[in-house]
């Protein structure tokens, strides 16, 4: 099947599609009349019901295997003869100090969250390098503004996938291929309720404690649609920006967190610049 390169009828390609975050993307561009190649680890077509007919691909793919995700790329790719937008957004979380952390684990969050994700990115790009356009969305997340205790290693994670895309977006700028970076804040979608987590040292029993307390209350997370109707408006900007923010709370987070790093480098300003006086290249030994 070769779809008209129309801008009513673009092609996605969208991992981790089957639930949460991913499956409200799916909905959203098809709903608009678009094609999708949905893909996860799990996933049928019947999942999305009978509406959609062959404006939908249904494709199981786990996209730590990096055979696995170029196979994929280039059946969809043949499938509906192009691709116009990537969304990265499969995506795992494990909780736990980061002492705790065993290497399977470490690897583990790592191999989904940034490896999956840089598996896409290479796959896809000699299809949107052929047809110079396209647009890769990478969803990070709030954990990439900052490390806090019991996510180091998702963090981690989402700070390396952003580190990536940054140069990633640089370097495909030069064929017509966009990146943005989302960042969203909480929504209601199984990650908390499927995440995993480390096996608990006593020593770190306090702090464990003092974190509940803080989230006694429980979270205030918003409907996955919303998110979805943001990643519309990015993909149809004519200059969509590397980073945006999803919600007020991150937004706000963002802004705090920025602020407090800008006042330490002031602070210690002195320190800094005292550290750096270029010199000669040293003479080598004869």
């Amino acid at each position: 099947m070769h779809i008209p390169n129309t801008a009513s009828s673009r092609i996605w390609f969208i991992t981790g599609a089957s639930r949460g975050l991913g499956r409200a993307f799916a909905l959203a561009a098809l709903e608009r009349g678009d094609h999708v190649v949905a893909a996860a680890r799990a996933i049928r077509r019947q999942d999305f019901g009978d509406r959609y007919g062959d404006r939908l691909l249904a494709l199981p793919l786990d996209v730590t295997d990096r055979d696995a995700v170029f196979a994929g790329v280039n059946t969809a790719a043949e499938h509906f003869g192009r691709l116009d937008i990537v969304v990265n957004n499969a995506g795992t979380m494990s909780s736990g100090m980061v002492e705790e952390f065993t290497e399977a684990e470490a690897r583990a969050q790592l191999d989904v969250n940034l490896f999956g994700a840089m598996w896409v990115c290479q796959a896809v790009l000699p299809h949107l390098r052929g047809q110079g356009s396209g647009h890769i969305v990478q969803v990070s997340s709030i954990a990439a503004l900052g490390g806090f205790p019991s996510t180091g290693m998702y963090s981690a994670s989402k700070f390396a996938l952003e580190g990536m895309s940054e140069a990633l977006a640089m370097e495909a700028a030069s064929f017509g291929v966009k990146l943005s970076i989302v960042q969203p804040g909480g929504y209601w979608t199984d990650l908390y309720t499927s995440m995993t987590t480390t096996s608990p040292s006593p020593e770190y029993g306090p702090l464990r404690a003092e974190l509940e307390k803080q989230w006694a209350d429980g979270s205030i997370d918003s409907e996955p649609g919303l998110a979805a109707e943001a990643l519309l408006k990015l993909v149809d900007s004519e200059d969509p920006p590397l980073r945006l923010l999803l919600g007020s709370m991150v937004y706000d987070l963002a802004f705090d967190i920025s602020r407090r790093r800008m006042d330490t480098w002031a602070a210690w300003e002195q320190v800094s610049r005292a550290a750096e006086h270029a010199v000669p290249a040293p003479a080598t030994a004869g």
